[in-house]
Parts: C-alpha cells; sequence; structure tokens
C-alpha cells in the first residue's frame, strides 16, 4: 500500500498506554567523541550502565557517537546494521543494563549506500527499530558553514516509531527535527515522545536548537528529547551541545551546556492527556480541507 493517513482520536478515547500515568525517567546522555571508535563505543556503553544506577528506563545517546561527525568519516566507521560492532554493544549493553536504549546514530553500510541511523533496543537486547536519517542536511550559509550529507549518504524512506512498555515513542535525527510534517505524522501513530539524537553546529544551534524543540512540542503536544554530543573545539565540526527536554506545554524542563554529561528527567506522560485535553487541536483540524499523510515507496 503505498498512502495511509491515521485520524487523529481524541484523547477521552484513546487507549491509555500501560505506564500512562506513573511515566518514566529518561537519560540523555551527551558523550564527548573522538577519533577511536572502540572508545567511543566503551564509554557509551559505560554511561548507559550508570543511567540505569541512577533509575533511568531509556537511555539516549547523541547524533555520531561512535564516530567523528562529518562527510570525510562516514565512510571510514561505516558499519552493517544491526550485525557490526558497535550494535552488538548496544543490544549488550542494553540487556545487560535492562533498559531501553535509543543507540544515537552511526554511519551504516548496506551494499553501495551509507546512511546516517538511529537503532532502538529494548531491555533484552532485542532490535526495537531502525531509522535511517530521512532530510539530509545539506545546508550553505555564506561565512559561516557550509555541509552536504547527499554527498556521501542516501536518505531514509520511513517514518519511524516504536512502543516501548506501553509508550508509543517516535524518532528522528537532527535534520529532520526542521520537518513539523515528520513530526505531525509519528503524533498521528499515537507518540507521546519525541526523540532527536542531533548535532546542531555553532551557527544553527545558537539560532534554532531550543526554538525546533519547543515548536515540535507545542505543535503536537508531546514530549520532545534532544541528544547531542559534547562539543569539542578542535573537531572540524564543532557540535553545539546543549541536550535538552522539552514538556507539551513546550516548557524546557532541563538542559545541559556544552560539556559532557548526562540529563536525568522524568517524563510525566499525564501532562500529554492535560495539554490535549484543554487546547484540542488534535480534533479541530479541517481535514476536510487539508491533511498531512503518509506516503510510502513500493
Amino acid at each position: 500500500m503505498c498512502e495511509s493517513a491515521i485520524d487523529a482520536v481524541h484523547p477521552r478515547f484513546a487507549k491509555k498506554p500501560a505506564l500512562y500515568h506513573k511515566g518514566f525517567k529518561i537519560a540523555l546522555v551527551q558523550l564527548s567523541v573522538g577519533a577511536d571508535k572502540a572508545k567511543n563505543v566503551a564509554a557509551a556503553v559505560s554511561e548507559i550502565h550508570k543511567a540505569k544506577q541512577q533509575g533511568a528506563q531509556i537511555v539516549a545517546l547523541p547524533e555520531c557517537f561512535n564516530s567523528p561527525y562529518g562527510t570525510k568519516f562516514f565512510s571510514e566507521y561505516a558499519e552493517e546494521v544491526p550485525s557490526g560492532a558497535t550494535c552488538r554493544a548496544l543490544s549488550r549493553a542494553a540487556a545487560e543494563a535492562g533498559v531501553c536504549v535509543v543507540g544515537g546514530t552511526v554511519p551504516e553500510r548496506c551494499g553501495d549506500e551509507l546512511f546516517n541511523t538511529c537503532t532502538v533496543w529494548d531491555g533484552s537486547g532485542k532490535l526495537l527499530a531502525q531509522h535511517r536519517k530521512m532530510h539530509l542536511f545539506d545546508i550553505d550559509i555564506p561565512n559561516k558553514i557550509t555541509f552536504k550529507e547527499s554527498e556521501v549518504l542516501s536518505p531514509g524512506n520511513q517514518i519511524t516509531t516504536f512502543e516501548y512498555q506501553g509508550v508509543r515513542i517516535g524518532v528522528g535525527i537532527c535534520y529532520d527535527l526542521r520537518f513539523g510534517e515528520m513530526a505531525h505524522l509519528m503524533a498521528k501513530q499515537g507518540c507521546s515522545v519525541l526523540i532527536y539524537p542531533a548535532a546542531f553546529n555553532m551557527t544553527t544551534g545558537p539560532k534554532h536548537w531550543e526554538l525546533l524543540a519547543r515548536a515540535r512540542a507545542n505543535d503536537e503536544q508531546l514530549w520532545v528529547a534532544l541528544v547531542s554530543p559534547a562539543r569539542d573545539t578542535e573537531a572540524g565540526y564543532v557540535a553545539w551541545g546543549h541536550s535538552t527536554l522539552v514538556d507539551p506545554w513546550a516548557n524546557v524542563v532541563a538542559k545541559l551546556d556544552e560539556k559532557p554529561g548526562m540529563l536525568l528527567a522524568d517524563i510525566d506522560l499525564s501532562v500529554v492527556e492535560e495539554v490535549r485535553s484543554q487546547i484540542p487541536i488534535r480534533v479541530q483540524r479541517r481535514t476536510d480541507i487539508y491533511d498531512t499523510v503518509i506516503k510510502t515507496k513500493c
């Protein structure tokens, strides 16, 4: 089937997930990333276990956590998914810690193509979801930054959501955050939380990082988490950092600075219903005039 649409359901009639009123604790891990892949992966695994010890049930890693970010690095660091060494390490860490791991992104090799790919692992180490970055980062801001992922990477072609312990969660990667249609489709599929491993830079970060997180949270009335690598001023691509969590009222609940660190916070899922019932835009949209639908490639 090449086209589908999921009608919005009023929150009063929607089936409540098992953790709906309990919520869960999330950890956003802002890692320092260097040239040593094994060291990067080991640091991620260590932080997953630390997050578990502090009560996290879902642990999210940043974009390109196992490699430097840059078109010249993607081929060198690429692995197959899910059979590559990084995926095996994430699967094992998730199982050992008993947590859901949203595995940032890794450069994925599939045949002759390269993708920027996020993997999600449940508490038994099973692969729950795999998202390939749909919108490639091709920008040109004169005298600031020029970057073209499309020179090396291929785009993904699927919206990605997964369910963990009764909660539907959507995944996007970095530049995907700019596309409200994608967030809207994930919300229509029942998501209460969107997680974006991302690496904004020193030009776009100050301008749009928090703005876009709050916009997506406000538009779709859900939680939004952005997970960045830590800032390395010696790197060829300098990340903004500032991993951030925004609630369905579009309030910034917590954020880090630019240094390595871990953001631990409680996701209160009752706030999703609170906002959606008080400002019921989901049932007020004029879908008789306009709509947003998924068109999948056959």
